[in-house]
C-alpha cells in the first residue's frame, strides 16, 4: 500500500511541473508575439512596411467593372452611348430648308442618310413641298445641330430624344474577340506544324470557321463605333402654307370643329371607360351577389310550379 500511494504521488507531482511548465512557455510566446494592434496592415500579402515604393495596392471590386477597365490590356472603356432625335418643324419653304440641313450636315462633318420630299395639297387646290430627311453629324454636335435645325422655324411641333448604352455589349463583343483570335492563333500554329492531309484539311475548316466569327464580329463593333461617334436626326418638314386657318369675317370655321372634336373625343373616352368598368368590375360583382340569390328564386318557383301541376292533375 505504501509502495502505491508513492507512485501515485510522484505522478501527481510530475504533472504539476509539466503544466507548469507549458504556461510559462506560453506567457514567453505571447510576449514576444505582436499586438494585433501593432502588427502592419497587410498590403497584398505584404506588409506596408516592407512593400516598396512603386508597389500597387491590391485592387477593389470596382477596379473590376467590366464596363471601364478591360482585364486584359487596362484600358480604360469610355461610355458607348447611340444619341438620336427626332423633330418635326413647319417652315415657309420646305425646299430650301432641306437644301440648308444638307449644307449644315456637311459643315458639322456629318452627312445625308436618307431624303424624301412630296407635293402636298392645300385648301384652295394649291400645293406644297412637305417631305422628310435624316443626317448623321458627330454626337458631341447634336445640340449645335437641333439648334441650328429649329432656328427659323416658324413653329416645333415635336421634338423627342432617345438614347441607348450598349457599353456592355460592346466590351462582350470585344472579350468575344479576342477569344476568337486566340483560338485562330492556335489552329493557325497547329496548322503550320500538321503534316497529314486529313488533319490539315479538318484545322483548315476550323480557320476558315473562325476566321468568319472574327469578321462577324468586327463588323458588329464597326456598326456599334459608328452609331455611338455620330447622332441621327430625323427632320419633318411642313409647310407653313397647310396649317394656314380659314378665316372668314373674323370668324374661324376651324375653331368651332376644333372645339366639336375635342368634346366627342372626351364623350367617347368617358363612354368606353364606363363600358370597360361595367363589364370587367359592375357585372361580375353583380353577378356573384345577386347571382346565388337568384338561382334559389328560380328553385322555388320551379318546386311551387311543379307542385301547381301536381294537384291540378290529382283534381
Amino acid at each position: 500500500m505504501n509502495m502505491k500511494k508513492l507512485t501515485v504521488l510522484s505522478l501527481i507531482v510530475l504533472s504539476l511541473l509539466l503544466a507548469a511548465c507549458g504556461a510559462k512557455a506560453s506567457e514567453e510566446y505571447y510576449a514576444s508575439e505582436p499586438s494585433l494592434d501593432s502588427r502592419a496592415p497587410l498590403y497584398g500579402g505584404v506588409s506596408d512596411q516592407a512593400a516598396p515604393e512603386n508597389y500597387a495596392p491590391m485592387p477593389t471590386a470596382a477596379a473590376y467593372d467590366p464596363l471601364k477597365v478591360d482585364l486584359e490590356t487596362g484600358a480604360v472603356q469610355e461610355r458607348m452611348v447611340i444619341m438620336n432625335a427626332d423633330v418635326s418643324i413647319v417652315v415657309p419653304d420646305p425646299q430650301a430648308k432641306v437644301e440648308a440641313i444638307t449644307t449644315l450636315a456637311q459643315n458639322l462633318g456629318g452627312y445625308v442618310a436618307s431624303l424624301n420630299m412630296y407635293r402636298t395639297y392645300l385648301q384652295n387646290g394649291d400645293t406644297a413641298p412637305e417631305g422628310y430627311i435624316t443626317i448623321r453629324v458627330p454626337s458631341d454636335k447634336l445640340d449645335t445641330a437641333l439648334n441650328q435645325i429649329k432656328a427659323d422655324a416658324v413653329e416645333v411641333r415635336n421634338e423627342t430624344r432617345s438614347s441607348e448604352d450598349i457599353t456592355a455589349t460592346y466590351v462582350d463583343l470585344r472579350s468575344r474577340l479576342n477569344s476568337l483570335e486566340a483560338a485562330y492563333d492556335q489552329l493557325d500554329e497547329i496548322m503550320q506544324n500538321a503534316t497529314e492531309t486529313q488533319d490539315v484539311l479538318n484545322v483548315f475548316n476550323q480557320l476558315e470557321y473562325y476566321r468568319e466569327q472574327i469578321e462577324i464580329v468586327k463588323g458588329q463593333m464597326q456598326y456599334y463605333e459608328e452609331v455611338t461617334a455620330t447622332s441621327l436626326i430625323n427632320v419633318t418638314l411642313i409647310a407653313e402654307e397647310t396649317i394656314q386657318p380659314i378665316e372668314i369675317g373674323g370668324w374661324k370655321p376651324e375653331g368651332v370643329a376644333r372645339d366639336a372634336i375635342q368634346s366627342l373625343i372626351k364623350f367617347l373616352q368617358g363612354f368606353v371607360n364606363f363600358l370597360i368598368k361595367f363589364f370587367l368590375l359592375v357585372l361580375p360583382v353583380l353577378i356573384v351577389i345577386f347571382g346565388p340569390i337568384a338561382l334559389v328564386i328560380w328553385l322555388v318557383v320551379s318546386l311551387v310550379r311543379r307542385s301547381m301541376k301536381k294537384k291540378a292533375k290529382a283534381q
